[in-house]
């Protein structure tokens, strides 16, 4: 498996997920901080000519950078929306009929239909299945008299890393948790 490093800034604020390539970049650079983690992979490169010995460099599975690095400038202060990372915070639920699904048999359903004014943002979507939107349609959960299962939110970055990535280690997620938000997806009991 080839891992991601999770990258952070100097202040152990969650940036993005680096391939490990990148992360050798930076260690070459030496503008690594300070890393964290228990897990540290090592990489196997070329043969010096003058020792005939060859290199090897070890990378934390955490790494925080001294410096920004102009790959990405300003992370967002909201994440991108995508559907993936919307069906894995609804836990791939319907929010309507509280029924698991697989990603096919899933939909995005705007609460306020964008129609009648609503955004396509974190807190005004949730998944529904394909049967529950239909039938919702183009009105609000109140007029369809289909009561939200769930309330939404908007993840803060640390969740959304955790979202965005399916092969996350075990040290990687325990740091990312840290910082996960006290709230999670509130449901209403019927």
């Amino acid at each position: 498996m080839t891992p991601l490093i999770l990258r952070l800034d100097i202040a152990g604020s969650p940036v993005q997920w680096i391939p490990w390539q990148d992360a050798v970049s930076l260690y070459s650079r030496k503008i690594i901080a300070w890393t964290a983690g228990d897990r540290v992979f090592t990489f196997r490169a070329g043969t010096n000519r003058i020792t005939g010995k060859r290199t090897t460099i070890e990378i934390n599975s955490i790494v925080a950078v001294r410096r920004s690095i102009p790959i990405k400038r300003n992370k967002p202060t909201i994440p991108p929306l995508t559907n993936r990372e919307l069906f894995l915070r609804d836990a791939f639920l319907c929010m309507y009929c509280g029924h698991k699904f697989n990603t096919i048999s899933l939909t995005r359903d705007h609460i306020i239909p964008i129609s009648n004014g609503g955004r396509n943002h974190w807190s005004n979507v949730v998944t529904a299945c394909r049967h529950c939107n239909t039938r919702k349609g183009d009105r609000t959960p109140n007029l369809a008299n289909m009561p939200l299962l769930g309330i939404p939110y908007i993840p803060n970055w640390a969740e959304y890393l955790a979202l965005s990535n399916r092969k996350i280690f075990a040290d990687q997620m325990k740091f990312l948790k840290n910082q996960f938000s006290n709230r999670k997806m509130l449901f209403h009991s019927n």
